[in-house]
């Protein structure tokens, strides 16, 4: 049993050095995905196709994993289960083909396309007119339309060997992976941001991966899973990199010295920052982001162009005219989306009134109070990890408190609920309690703080939704704080 892998047509329609060296790579990365599963699987490149040979010993279980892989590697377009058989004459071939497509044509319209490699004592135009013939008798309601057929029977002759296609599954296309060089994507769990990661993917580009916690342990978690997941999936050939890089506190300097306006543009511009140093110094020439025309605030034509200024490197968008339920779609295809839909939303610098067309000089105004030191030192404080060893290094969460609402027996003097509001929020929906004590700490000064406050008593965090208070309160029982809790809006009814 073997398999043949079609070239895409992207590859095909390349000079033939060019293609050459396409088909000896796409070679290369199909040995190195399916190599962990079975050694005896042979790989042979020719001109328009690969032939992936599997032991006949192959159970169903590992049949069904090597054609999922298969259909993944970028590169190939089709990927068709092929048995051989010896013949006689064309009666026998005609025997052969019949009773696989008998069924198939049955009222549509059909072509035999036929092929042949090796001396006979039949042509091609022969065969094609001797199978048409007999699977016209086979299936009288079926006709056949040379011009624009419904199905196309192809017949494959090899010598005295007769190649038959049992099945044909999609493939994913595009170009061998690590042939268009390397990127560095930046990738937040959403929806957007691991399908942007995937058309590089695709287009045969070695993506690496760039992370900027925002959330905590928990955060990173969410991510570094929809990570493995594309990795795993869609460039298991190669090693590539997750880098995390802890961005809270630049989040806090933001919220400290930048007008509220201004906020969402700076943080992207920070981002880009880091992700063009970050990528520099990897010797990494592009970045690619999940940006969308006009989806949020900071993703304006004007606002992107102040991002762009703040990269030294080029970004990528290659979402950038999708729809957002195109964006959605795409996600259910590649199943990130299952990891999105689970996936809070970290982020601490939602502006009240954001601006859609910053100025130049607003921004460097805005930017002006900034201590870059902090910058620095979060860059210095990244974190790398290849992409095999993602499940290996996960941090994982103490304790159980932090996902649990106040208790009613709390509900008195020993508790305290921490409003991590920022002051803005705070002022206009203030936070009413039946009993206990109330701080005010916002979420970006939550992490320095609470290790001076009293732990011989109880700490709920509250904020609107919840998903910031969980954040900061796993964040804080990793850190071995274990007396926070999180103090949910229905509390306080």
């Amino acid at each position: 049993m073997y398999y043949l892998l079609k070239l895409s047509p992207e590859i095909t329609i390349k000079s033939r050095s060019v293609r050459q060296h396409m088909t000896r790579c796409l070679a290369a990365n199909v040995r190195n995905t399916l190599k962990p599963l079975e050694p005896g699987i042979g790989v042979r490149a020719g001109w328009d196709l690969l032939m992936v040979s599997v032991p006949d010993s192959a159970e169903a279980t590992l049949i069904d994993e090597i054609e999922a892989r298969l259909c993944r590697v970028p590169g190939a377009q089709e990927v068709q289960e092929v048995r051989e058989v010896d013949f006689d004459d064309l009666d026998d071939i005609a025997a052969h083909v019949v009773p696989c497509w008998q069924q198939r044509i049955a009222s549509r319209r059909f072509r035999v396309s036929a092929k042949r490699r090796g001396q006979h004592d039949f042509t091609s135009s022969d065969l094609e007119r001797h199978l048409g013939a007999a699977l016209l008798a086979a299936a009288p309601d079926a006709r056949v339309d040379l011009k624009h057929p419904e199905v196309k029977v192809t017949v494959e002759v090899v010598e005295q060997r007769l190649r038959l296609i049992d099945r044909r599954l999609t493939g994913l296309g595009g170009y061998p992976l690590g042939l268009q060089g390397q990127a560095l994507a930046l990738i937040s769990g959403g929806y957007d941001s691991p399908v942007a990661a995937w058309r590089m993917i695709r287009r045969g580009i070695k993506t690496h991966f760039l992370f900027f916690n925002l959330g905590g342990p928990e955060h990173e978690r969410g991510v570094r899973e929809v990570t493995q997941h594309l990795w795993q999936r869609y460039s298991l050939s190669h090693r590539v990199n997750f880098i995390s890089v802890p961005f809270e506190p630049v989040v806090s300097e933001i919220l400290r010295k930048v007008p509220d306006g201004m906020m969402g543009v700076v943080l992207k511009r920070m981002m880009a920052r880091a992700a063009s140093r970050i990528a520099l110094h990897a010797r990494i020439p592009a970045l690619v982001t999940g940006d969308a025309i006009a989806q949020v605030s900071s993703q304006t034509l004007t606002n992107l162009a102040l991002i762009d200024d703040a990269s030294d490197l080029p970004i990528l968008r290659p979402l950038l005219t999708d729809d957002k339920q195109t964006i959605i779609n795409q996600a259910r295809q590649i199943d990130t989306a299952r990891f999105a839909e689970v996936m809070p939303e970290y982020c601490g610098v939602i502006s009240r009134r954001p601006n859609t067309r910053a100025r130049r000089d607003q921004i460097a105004e805005a930017e002006a109070e900034f201590d870059f030191a902090i910058l620095d030192a979060v860059i210095e404080a990244a974190e790398t990890t290849r992409t095999d060893r993602l499940g290996e290094d996960q941090h994982h969460s103490t304790g159980h408190q932090a996902g649990e609402d106040v208790p009613e027996a709390h509900a008195g003097q020993d508790v305290n609920v921490i409003d991590i509001r920022p002051p803005v929020e705070r002022e206009v929906a203030p936070l009413a309690l039946k009993s206990g004590q109330r701080l005010e700490i916002p979420f970006y000064e939550l992490q320095q703080r609470a290790p001076e406050l009293p732990d011989d008593r109880h700490y709920f965090l509250y904020c609107e939704q919840g998903v910031m208070s969980r954040m900061q309160a796993l964040h804080l029982h990793d850190r071995g704080l274990t007396h926070f809790g999180v103090y949910h809006a229905s509390a306080r009814r």
